[in-house]
């Protein structure tokens, strides 16, 4: 197992380029499925999340040819292997968005039930609920996921919870369901906008992203066509917060302000910089003198629950008290075991911890417990004191490119070992 070597203690200053949009990209991925001509898709991170994504549609029969570092061409074929392989579903959790397209368009999926990040539970009943209210036919057997289906029809489905993985495979299995699909109290996350402008330039007739009512017309098809996908909002904002936590000066290329505007406010609110142009941000964390915040994570608008383990490390020698309550995953607070390891002074109380701020923090051997915890402790190890040896790096690797590279352009000293 690889780890980072991290030397704190240097701001961060320079700029960079945000990659394509992780969690857009898995999405949209499997919406290629849809598609009967060819797929050609840009600007999607180059990441072990979508590397095990097109292995398992690999092994389906989907044809997948790589053009360049962000490009990459998908043709799925007339009739599909309808069962993902469990070694490498159990995974990725974003392997139940195949669920939808395969049901959708070739009638039949098996799925074991997929893995991914342990930051709480995370059930599939809404996903179930939605795609048997469009006709399917879900079971649960053995750990595994089978659906099966005539033509879907159209129908009106409401979601107890705005999730964005139910509303995405409702929102491609009614994209070939005969009639029209209504998803009632839908998930508003850019990610899902992105994936309805993707399904429409295929020829689909998705009306209605972006708010809690999204209208489907069905299609007897959808064509091939080319699309670019977003830059990534938690990366983007990870290198905000590492800017910060640095007391440094970044600027940050290829980004959708308004996807940032949550993490944006809460930084000017902790008295940090940030000056907003067309698509690019610059945070300015020299000379200033921080205060303490709190912290609720929300469905989008809202703050950001993919954001919270960053803002904990930020937040850890920022002076005077600071409140985080956890309102999406239950086990975010993970890693506040790490940076007490660190010299943090955190104390978690169910889905809310405070943070008293300390002077600094002090290198240690600390471990990443899922994707967004492995990037805060990256994040403390640039401000602490001394080495620190950050290990179960695979974690980050399923959600950042180059994060060593871009770190070290910016000045970091840091290292894979």
């Amino acid at each position: 197992m690889s780890k980072l070597i991290i030397t704190g203690g240097q701001p961060l200053h320079g700029k960079i380029k945000v990659s394509g949009a992780k969690n857009a990209s898995l999405a949209i991925l499997c919406g290629a499925l849809l598609a009967q001509d060819e797929v050609v898709l840009d600007n999607i991170p180059d990441i072990s999340d979508v590397r095990i994504l097109l292995e398992i549609m690999g092994t389906m029969g989907v044809k997948v040819r790589w053009l360049g570092e962000e490009s990459l061409s998908l043709k799925s074929p007339d009739r599909i292997i309808e069962e993902a392989p469990y070694d490498l579903v159990k995974q990725l959790r974003a392997s139940n968005l195949l669920l939808g397209p395969m049901l959708t368009r070739y009638g039949k999926a098996s799925v074991s039930l997929p893995g991914g990040c342990n930051i709480g539970v995370r059930p599939m009943d809404l996903h179930f609920k939605g795609l048997m209210g469009l006709g399917a036919e879900m079971n649960l057997e053995r750990g595994t996921i089978q659906g099966k289906t005539g033509r879907l029809t159209g129908a009106r489905v409401y979601l107890d919870f705005p999730s964005v993985g139910a509303t995405e495979n409702i929102m491609m299995a009614a994209c070939l369901a005969d009639g029209q699909t209504i998803i009632e109290n839908a998930a508003k996350e850019p990610e899902i906008v992105d994936l309805a402008n993707f399904l429409n330039a295929l020829g689909a007739k998705v009306r209605g992203a972006g708010t809690d009512l999204i209208k489907i017309e069905g299609m007897t098809h959808l064509k091939g066509g080319r699309y670019t996908v977003i830059p990534d909002r938690i990366e983007a904002g990870t290198f905000m917060v590492a800017a910060a936590a640095t007391r440094g000066e970044v600027l940050l290329e290829n980004v959708i302000p308004r996807h940032l505007e949550p993490l944006t406010a809460k930084l000017r609110e902790a008295n940090i910089e940030v000056e907003v142009s067309e698509d690019t941000i610059l945070v300015n964390a020299t000379d200033v003198q921080t205060k303490s915040i709190d912290i609720k994570t929300m469905p989008y608008p809202g703050f950001p629950t993919d954001m919270q383990s960053q803002m904990m490390s930020f937040l850890a020698t920022v002076s005077g008290t600071s409140i985080i309550v956890e309102n999406i995953f239950e086990n975010r607070f993970r890693v506040a075991d790490e940076l007490k390891c660190m010299g943090a002074n955190i104390k978690v109380e169910g889905r809310m911890s405070v943070i008293e701020g300390v002077p600094s923090l002090q290198g240690a051997k600390v471990k990443a417990s899922d994707l967004r915890a492995g990037a805060a402790l990256v994040i403390a190890g640039l401000m602490a004191n001394g080495d620190t040896e950050l290990s179960n790096v695979h974690y980050i690797d399923r959600g950042y490119t180059n994060l060593e590279q871009k770190l070290t352009s910016l000045g970091a000293l840091i290292r894979r070992a």
